[in-house]
């Protein structure tokens, strides 16, 4: 019970002080909400997003699942999280830019490279079953750092997945919506951002770079 106690005692401490500070911010949220980003992120306890690219409420959408993936539109039968979330940040909040973010030592892309067939990962199988054709290529290329190369690729490959929802390609190409993909390490603290021209991901510059 200790660390549920914990949650409590930070609960205390953001009624005491961030809300109580921020009080006219929450009053106006309660009314609705309007962010302009949808961040599509890993349930990973160790990035948040929120904390990570330092938002205050209502500034971001966000949704986070194992492995930050985007499954390829699909109707039919199924339970469709991603896609309802996918669905009514774009055709109902509006947004104008979906950013997904990767991240170092992420166990679901872990799990992928371990391989299928634990008798444990019936749902983690099935979902990360998403990463094969990445995978393939990954090893097609025998990289120095496989999990990298993988959650790098993985990044890319939901980037592919959201482009096939008709509202989401619609939106792009008409120049309503933007979409990005980033990778955040963990150890360094620091993003990187994918240019899509190229392939490659190159470092966000620290804060300060600009005046060196």
């Amino acid at each position: 019970m200790s660390e549920f106690k914990a949650l409590l005692g930070g609960y205390q401490r953001f009624r005491a002080g961030r809300y109580e500070s921020e009080r006219r911010r929450w009053e106006s949220l309660a009314g609705g909400q309007s962010p302009a980003v949808m961040i599509i992120g890993c349930c990973d306890s160790r990035v948040d997003p929120a904390t990570i690219f330092d938002t205050v409420p209502g500034q971001a959408f966000i949704l986070r699942n194992v492995a930050n993936l985007v499954p390829p539109f699909e109707q039919g039968s199924g339970l469709h999280g991603v896609s309802a979330a996918l669905e009514f940040g774009v055709t109902k909040l509006d947004v104008k830019h979906i950013v997904v973010m990767g991240h170092g030592a992420c166990g679901g892309i872990a799990a992928a490279l371990g391989g299928h067939g634990d008798p444990d990962r019936n749902f983690i199988d099935r979902w990360i079953a998403l990463l094969d054709p990445p995978l393939e290529r990954v090893r097609a290329s025998d990289p120095d750092d496989p999990q990298r190369a993988l959650e790098l690729e993985g990044v890319k490959t939901s980037l592919d997945n959201l482009r096939s929802f008709p509202f989401v390609a619609e939106r792009e190409a008409a120049g309503e919506l933007q979409l990005h993909g980033c990778h955040f390490a963990i150890a360094e603290g620091r993003l990187w951002e994918l240019d899509e021209a190229t392939g490659e991901f190159g470092a966000i510059e620290e804060p300060g770079a600009d005046d060196q």
